[in-house]
């Protein structure tokens, strides 16, 4: 007797849902523990299940933390999406992704922890996953168009890899937030209040149109047209 539509579509959602908080646990107990010090066990008293049916879905330590990075890195680049920086103004669109990056690190730390552990795992389960870097296609063509965008405007200089530039704009983020209880304790500030937050983003987003600019002297904001100052007269030797 065939099972009705119903129970199997009951089914699927009991299945999701079982799965669902598996990875919740999981993402906890490897972002907190990293994945030699995680435990399955404690991943499964977490989850309120069984260990056995964690084995079930995801055979092993190994295929559990694979799933976490696919569903993190699934994340990160759904908000990326989500602040599209299609037909933007070159400048605009590159501040925003500046932004997009600095504010996504901020509001999941849990996120650099899990792929500082993938580092000290030497990405190894990225490489398995094959799915992890097919994630980053859109986001690098995305930046390639804009910088072309910038370069047919006579704004950018046409000499940028977008790979290159995209592993500074995350990097200029990420070190502040993964860092900021060390930077804390050492400026004895608080690095990640909304205003501090906002400042550093902005800072970010300065020195990356900065360096992307043709012309030095050109703003890095919105209005390419303005002009920060004019040059300062050297001085000669005699003064």
């Amino acid at each position: 007797m065939q099972p009705k539509a119903s129970q199997v579509k009951k089914s699927r959602v009991s299945s999701q849902i079982t799965r669902s908080k598996i990875l919740s646990a999981a993402t906890a107990e490897f972002a907190e523990k990293g994945f030699d010090g995680a435990r399955v066990d404690d991943i499964a008293l977490l989850s309120g299940l069984q260990k056995n049916v964690i084995y079930y879905y995801f055979q092993s330590k190994e295929g559990l933390f694979t799933e976490v990075l696919i569903q993190t890195y699934s994340a990160i680049m759904a908000v990326r999406e989500k602040s599209s920086i299609d037909g933007l103004d070159p400048i605009e669109a590159m501040r925003k992704l500046v932004f997009a990056t600095g504010l996504n690190w901020g509001r999941h730390p849990e996120f650099l922890r899990l792929l500082q552990s993938e580092n000290i795992c030497k990405g190894r389960h990225i490489k398995a996953s094959g799915i992890i870097p097919q994630l980053y296609n859109p986001l690098i063509k995305a930046i390639t168009t804009v910088l072309q965008s910038g370069v047919d405007k006579g704004i950018f200089r046409p000499d940028v890899d977008p790979i290159e530039l995209y592993i500074s704009i995350t990097s200029l983020s990420a070190h502040y937030v993964s860092h900021q209880h060390t930077f804390d304790a050492i400026f004895t500030k608080r690095l990640m209040t909304p205003t501090r937050l906002k400042n550093r983003l902005e800072h970010c987003a300065d020195m990356v149109v900065r360096y992307l600019l043709v012309e030095k002297r050109l703003s890095p904001q919105k209005n390419t047209k303005s002009i920060v100052g004019s040059k300062k007269p050297k001085k000669s030797l005699k003064d």
